[in-house]
């Protein structure tokens, strides 16, 4: 708990240590206005009851400037902590999606444990801070209050004083064990959560529309979403109420101990031992004493609650990353022998069987390899190996030579160009959608006129420039219908294949690269656009070292190697002349996809 606060701490200050400083001063100082205001009361009262009309002056300026400082006060700690919340929230932001960039593989981002947590970082990397923060303020201005309060009570009585404070230690261990029990229960409910959202996007999700409107889902997503909102306010009103029991009795013992303090306080001024001054104090003393208590109470629970949560941004950012890199990491070398895959075994957990077995390969430099098999060989694993992802689990992969894993990640992706069968399709122009391709880390993309021309070239080359100069605003057309400018309704939906076109000249924009990735390239276009792309593609291919994966097999007869998966594992390996030659799985499947285009 104290490292999280001091990483809170840490955190404000590195955003903005003056505003924290003065954030600190501004609650100290109005920790301390409230027990000042009481004495000068006390003041102003008993020389009223005396009649020393002459010198109540200065104590009663002091009255007035206490109040004028309590509104100064309170309206700039406000503005100190907005505008402290704002930069911490930068710099939790930043540091948090800077980790996830540091997650270069796939597989933690794979574990529904490792989603929940990342989901509960998401919502507490802004509010955990800003509540600590706040906490430890409240904290020290009620510990102020409280003290003076305590040391005004104790001039009156030392044993209403002990036993305020005695009244505080049930309520600080009551808040403590609430607050646990908070944590847990918000830690517990984020796979309820994380299920009802994915079913509410499900129902306002574009993508999904057509499939759950046709398919008539609506009602039954909605009933599930439902229930799991249903689970999760169950678990929060048992939460709800036992906080009421717990704080509702912990109210009672403070208003037995004030009320108590309440007639002693009366009944001594009606011998004589108080005066006026003496009860206005205690009252004060008293009242002040029971809200700093819950107060103080109130924060710890907080701070505490917002500690165990703020924990998971924690364990996110100081996560090592998944994809170990040596101390003294071997520099990629320009390809010029090739690619093998050496006895390469791999399983994407302990649990999950064995999706490539002792696969051994060579892509020879300036050649291309082309991988086909029935769906689950591990024509897509392979690829992901390929582009380290995910290490192998045994065996290795080298280039040149050099075992992938020695080598900078980030260093290697730069060398390498891919189109996946799940490519993306940013809410972005046209331009952005395809300029992405080759960014390489920039910040932003660079508008100037060579990045012009070069994606025009390559959606030339993609088959799809006349279609993107033809849309409202060209290239500078958003690619969506959810971001646009107020004043500009211009945003295209394009179709698949129009979307698979995208893709590939985001792919051509890398085509200065050292492998080349294409995964189903062709997928979603028609059969005159498949024959063109691939014909794009086999001339973009010439000469240079590629990995084609394809169900298609007439797509891939023109491979310098053909190697056919089977269950993990390489069956067959050889031209397209060589494998029809062999008669085996790679025969058997051409001749299928082959009689489906004979007549009848």
């Amino acid at each position: 708990m104290i490292g999280g606060a001091a990483t809170a701490l840490g955190v404000a200050w590195r955003a903005a240590p003056a505003l924290l400083l003065g954030h600190l001063a501004a609650g100290a100082l109005t920790g301390i206005v409230p027990v000042a205001a009481a004495w000068f009361t006390k003041l102003v009262l008993d020389r009223l009851v005396a009649g020393r009309t002459d010198d109540l002056v200065w104590p009663a300026l002091a009255l007035a400037a206490a109040g004028v400082l309590t509104i100064v006060v309170v309206q700039g700690s406000q503005y100190l902590s907005a505008e402290l919340e704002r930069r911490v929230a930068m710099l939790t932001r930043d540091r948090l999606y800077t980790a996830t960039g540091r997650m270069a593989g796939l597989a933690r981002l794979e574990q529904p444990a490792f989603q929940d947590r990342l989901r509960m970082a998401q919502l507490h990397s802004d509010s955990g801070p800003r509540l600590i923060l706040e906490s430890i303020v409240g904290g020290v201005q009620s510990l102020i209050t409280l003290l003076g309060f305590l040391g005004s009570l104790a001039t009156l009585s030392l044993v209403l004083a002990a036993a305020a404070l005695v009244a505080a230690v049930p309520a600080l261990v009551a808040e403590i064990q609430l607050s646990r029990r908070r944590a847990t229960m918000l830690t517990a409910l984020s796979p309820t959560e994380r299920r009802q959202f994915f079913y509410a996007d499900l129902m306002t999700s574009l993508d999904a529309a057509k499939e759950i409107r046709l398919l008539g889902l609506s009602a039954l997503f909605r009933r599930r979403m439902l229930t799991e909102f249903a689970h999760v306010n169950a678990e929060r009103r048992r939460m709800d109420r036992r906080e009421f029991g717990v704080q509702g009795l912990l109210g009672i013992l403070g208003a037995a101990v004030a009320g108590a303090g309440l007639v002693w306080a009366i009944l001594a001024a009606g011998r004589g031992l108080l005066t006026v001054g003496d009860v206005a104090v205690f009252l004060a003393a008293m009242a002040g004493t029971q809200a700093s208590i819950t107060a103080i109470a109130g924060r710890l629970g907080t701070a505490h609650n917002a500690l165990l949560l703020f924990g998971h941004y924690q364990e996110v950012t100081s996560a090592e990353p998944d994809l170990p890199c040596p101390p003294d990491p071997a520099p990629v070398p320009t390809l010029s022998d090739g690619i093998e895959l050496r006895d390469v075994w791999f399983r994407y957990s302990e649990d999950h069987p064995w999706a490539l077995r002792g696969i051994n390969l060579t892509i020879p430099f300036g050649q291309s390899l082309a991988l086909v098999g029935p769906n689950g060989a591990g024509k897509s694993t392979l690829v992901k190996l390929l582009c380290r992802f995910y290490d192998p689990t045994l065996g290795s992969v080298l280039w040149d030579g050099v075992d992938l894993r020695d080598m900078p990640v980030e260093q290697l992706r730069t060398r390498i160009g891919a189109v996946f069968q799940d490519f993306m399709s940013y809410e972005l122009t046209a331009a952005e959608n395809i300029g992405l391709g080759d960014v390489d880390g920039a910040d932003e993309l660079q508008p100037d006129t060579a990045m012009k021309d070069r994606v025009e070239d390559a959606a030339r080359r993609a088959g799809v420039h006349d279609m993107l100069t033809g849309l409202p605003r060209g290239y500078d057309t958003m690619l969506s219908r959810l971001f646009h400018d107020e004043d500009d309704d211009t945003g295209v939906l394009l179709s698949g294949g129009q979307w698979q076109r995208v893709a590939l000249a985001r792919a051509f924009l890398r085509d200065q690269r050292d492998l080349l990735i294409l995964d189903e390239p062709a997928s979603g276009l028609d059969a005159e656009a498949e024959h063109e792309i691939h014909t794009r593609l086999a001339a973009h291919r010439a000469g240079r070292t590629s990995v084609l994966i394809s169900h298609r097999l007439g797509s891939v007869r023109d491979a310098d190697r053909i190697a056919v998966l089977v269950d993990g594992r390489v069956e067959d390996l050889g031209t397209h002349r060589e494998l029809l030659g062999r008669d085996a799985t790679y025969a058997r499947l051409f001749r299928i996809q082959a009689n489906g285009y004979a007549p009848a």
